[in-house]
């Protein structure tokens, strides 16, 4: 027991020790090559079997898009998770990285986001014979998409630090609601899209064929996340502090 106590603690002080911008600064030097260089490998290991998959029996060669829409998607509603737990550390236990890494997440999850609609798209034109319908699971995942595009017109809008943070954590959390929608609005509605082939408790109904290609691409994406993420929180404290020198200078200018 003591020494998961301390395991803790350890955990505990190395997470708030990351408070310090420096420090971070410094661990996201060293860092961001090595996230960079898997994404690279995973990213070029993932296309070529993704290209190497066999075409499926009924969607024929147009499957191949399903090896980008799938992750993507996914790492939409995952950087959403990351920024609603980003708002939760602002609002109750007032990190200081924690609206950095809200504001550095929602310009990637928007992109997952856009990318995600228009895949889904080019899927569905051949599949639906329509490049959109109003579909349940559609609706909502377009819906989020506007959530990360208020999200960062706001924290844009709002040049107060304290009262920014504040507003983005709340306009976060009330967002996450949409999330439980995208994810089970297939099985609460009526709707076009089919059900998980992947994320269930039994086996996947999916060929080992598309799942492997399937789940390399979506590690690939994850890592490329991580690469961003951590550029973006470099870029977001380097801004702050030349917004912080500017107010300096200009305050002894007068």
């Amino acid at each position: 027991m003591n020494d998961v106590a301390t395991q803790k603690t350890g955990f505990w002080t190395w997470l708030t020790g990351l408070a310090n911008p420096t420090r971070f600064m410094g661990l996201a030097d060293r860092w961001i090559p090595w996230l960079a260089a898997i994404t690279t490998a995973l990213l070029a290991l993932g296309l070529w079997m993704s290209f190497n998959a066999p075409e499926d029996y009924q969607q024929g060669a147009t499957v191949l898009i399903m090896f980008i829409h799938v992750p993507t998607v996914w790492l939409a509603m995952f950087c959403y998770l990351v920024m609603s737990i980003s708002a939760l550390g602002t609002l109750v236990w007032r990190h200081p990285l924690s609206d950095v890494a809200l504001r550095a997440a929602a310009p990637i999850g928007a992109a997952f986001t856009l990318l995600g609609l228009i895949t889904g798209s080019l899927w569905g034109k051949p599949m639906w014979g329509a490049w959109w319908v109003w579909d349940a699971r559609l609706t909502s995942f377009l819906v989020l998409l506007i959530i990360y595009l208020g999200i960062i017109s706001l924290g844009r809008a709002l040049e107060e630090p304290t009262q920014a943070a504040k507003a983005l954590a709340i306009t976060t959390l009330v967002g996450f609601i949409n999330l439980p929608i995208i994810k089970f609005s297939v099985d609460w509605f009526e709707t076009l899209h089919q059900p998980a082939s992947v994320s269930r408790l039994a086996k996947p109904a999916m060929d080992v064929a598309f799942l492997y290609p399937l789940l390399t691409m979506a590690l690939a994406f994850s890592f490329l996340f991580a690469t961003l993420h951590l550029m973006n929180m470099r870029n977001e404290i380097l801004r702050r502090r030349i917004r912080s020198l500017k107010l300096r200078a200009a305050a002894g200018e007068r």
